[in-house]
């Protein structure tokens, strides 16, 4: 569609799909969002210094600054090789794994404490976004949580293997048949291996978000949280797996359905790989708040795409779609109090 016919009208979903297919799916924050509404938090830096066992310190936060950076990975990357290059000249100091294993317990702490547990999942919705995902050639997730990862390990059948028999990442694996699950900024499953190569954690699904929790000096979780576009994509280059995840967005073709991704300032790396994708199409799922909010909406996409107008955008009702169905979400429990 044009991207000045910016009324207030949405199409469903199954009629969409019907006329305009796509062969891809980018997930944003929006998604988890409609399943789990905790994953609202707007920044895991900020959460990691205030969670009630064992916050980022003064000294942990001055680290951060030093980089000039709030994401995990690059601080942990580099207290990791502090530690390596420490034993190699044999420097006593042991300050470099003491801030090592504060820091990943802190983040530790504020991924569980915005994450949804294994045993909150039904598992009819996990087998729900399992038949979703098949439907598409290649998911692209810009959300580092373990969902998409769960509900495609109830079912692997129709689910491309992008790692070897040992767990690390091969592009060889990269061109098999079946659903491709390509997380553009990592996820909790992954880990970055001392070498720079990208391995998946083997625990059951039970035990992932659990077992995140192991300190093994030389494991750093693979995922960049809330920064800028500039500072994702600074750790995303220094990632085998990463630079392949975004460069296969940049190179898409057919249409692509964008689900709970709003393509903001801090997302600037991803508009600029849909740019130069060139998809057939853009289908855009919408909230329908109110008329005004779905114009308000509508009008946001076709700024972003406004350079390129020939791309047709098509709008639908995000609650017509599986992944937004009214329903899927999942009701957080009240805290329990404890008596005096």
């Amino acid at each position: 569609m044009p991207h000045t016919d910016l009324d207030a009208s949405l199409h469903l979903w199954p009629e969409l799909i019907a006329k305009h297919p796509c062969s891809g799916l980018l997930l944003g924050n929006g998604a988890s969002r409609a399943l789990w509404r905790p994953f609202t938090y707007f920044s895991l830096f900020e959460e990691a210094q205030r969670v009630r066992h064992k916050p980022l310190s003064l000294t942990d936060q001055a680290l951060f600054k030093s980089l000039g950076s709030e994401l995990f990975e690059p601080v942990l990357s580099a207290l990791n090789t502090t530690v390596r290059i420490n034993a190699a000249l044999a420097i006593s100091s042991s300050a470099p794994l003491n801030r090592y294993y504060a820091i990943k317990e802190a983040l530790i702490h504020a991924v569980r404490s915005v994450h949804i547990p294994w045993r909150l999942l039904p598992k009819s919705t996990l087998q729900l976004i399992n038949s979703e995902l098949r439907n598409y050639h290649s998911v692209y997730s810009s959300n580092y949580d373990l969902l998409c990862h769960w509900a495609a390990s109830q079912s692997t059948e129709g689910f491309q293997s992008l790692f070897d028999e040992e767990g690390v990442f091969d592009i060889r694996h990269t061109r098999h048949p079946g659903t491709r699950l390509l997380y553009l900024h990592g996820g909790l499953h992954l880990l970055k291996q001392q070498d720079g190569s990208t391995r998946q954690r083997s625990a059951s699904d039970s035990q992932l978000l659990d077992g995140f929790a192991v300190n093994t000096p030389g494991d750093v979780p693979l995922f960049v949280n809330e920064s800028s576009s500039d500072d994702k994509l600074k750790a995303i280059r220094s990632s085998d797996y990463l630079s392949w995840c975004l460069g296969e967005l940049a190179g898409h073709q057919g249409g692509l359905c964008l689900f709970g991704q709003h393509l903001d300032s801090s997302d600037r790396h991803l508009l600029q790989a849909l740019k130069q994708a060139r998809p057939a199409h853009l289908a855009i799922a919408i909230r329908p708040l109110s008329e005004a909010s779905i114009i308000s909406q509508k009008q946001h996409y076709a700024q972003r795409f406004a350079d390129t107008a020939d791309l047709p955008l098509y709008f639908f009702d995000a609650s017509s779609h599986p992944l937004g169905a009214p329903g899927l979400e999942i009701p957080v429990p009240m805290p329990v109090r404890k008596r005096r």
